[in-house]
């Protein structure tokens, strides 16, 4: 069974979201569809998803039958988020063990669903994790400065970014977002900051030069706070995410501090565009 906050299954903290139903109706569906024991098969999902929504199921009288009582479940379940998702995941995993010849679902699939509904949930087994309250930081999606092609290779990177978070592969959506932050920063080169020309075309290059360019002010102090969370993330001792991580001393990203990573890297990007706009302007 999934570990979720036990407050949950008295005190629903929402229904699931919209479109979750319906794709996890159509996974059902294709389970089911192995072999001769699709009956079989619907009346194993009715079980979790009568306890869910507070009750009990009981065998239909046809194929037909347990279809439609499984819609009636899965719709009284889905007052409550969490234990919607719990539900299906529960079934898929307790119908894996036990009939090891049918293909079932897997974690990833079910992240991915949750992600492309924006459900709020997370599944990093054991745990149900709740993504409200920290969410990904919004950046803005049309800075004056950037041109069309600019913007779209952006906004795929967040997305891409948010995406393998929401599949629990922290150390990739680092990878993205850090691999963002050094293409963002080549905006910079070339640019008349009006203390002086940025020659550099890497990312530690150009953090010095504009650094120096505006000694004393918050762009410095900004990206110095950059330069030492990229310094970290990349280091083999440190995130261990662009130079590889050291065996004997690294340590592994966890799932909340990759969306810390995240987090703060994308606040930084969002500052950094700002203002680069501005900068353009002047």
């Amino acid at each position: 069974m999934l570990k979720l906050n036990s407050a949950w299954r008295f005190d629903s903290p929402g229904p699931i979201a919209d479109g979750v139903s319906a794709e996890f109706s159509k996974l059902i569906g294709k389970v089911a569809s192995q072999g001769d024991s699709r009956q079989l098969i619907l009346e194993h999902y009715k079980r979790y998803f009568a306890g869910a929504a507070g009750t009990t199921s009981s065998w239909s009288s046809s194929t037909g039958w347990a279809e439609t009582d499984l819609e009636g479940y899965m719709s009284d379940a889905a007052a409550n988020g969490p234990l919607f998702i719990e539900a299906f995941y529960d079934a898929c995993e307790s119908l894996g063990r036990t009939h090891s010849e049918l293909a079932v679902p897997n974690v990833d699939l079910i992240n991915r669903i949750l992600a492309k509904c924006n459900a709020g949930y997370q599944i990093l087994p054991p745990d149900l994790l709740s993504q409200n309250g920290q969410g990904a930081i919004q950046v803005a999606a049309e800075p004056l400065s950037f041109d069309q092609q600019a913007l779209e290779i952006i906004q795929k990177s967040l997305k891409q970014s948010e995406q393998l978070l929401s599949e629990g592969r922290d150390r990739q959506a680092v990878q993205e977002i850090l691999w963002l932050l050094e293409t963002v920063s080549t905006a910079f080169h070339g640019l008349d900051t009006g203390a002086g020309t940025v020659q550099g075309k890497y990312f530690n290059k150009i953090a010095e030069e504009l650094r120096k360019h505006h000694k004393g002010k918050i762009l410095d102090q900004v990206l110095a706070w950059v330069t030492t969370l990229h310094g970290y993330v990349s280091s083999p001792t440190g995130g261990g995410i662009r130079h590889g991580t050291d065996l004997r001393t690294g340590l592994v990203v966890q799932p909340n501090e990759a969306r810390l990573f995240c987090n703060l890297i994308r606040s930084y990007i969002s500052y950094l565009m700002a203002e680069h706009a501005r900068l353009s302007k002047n």
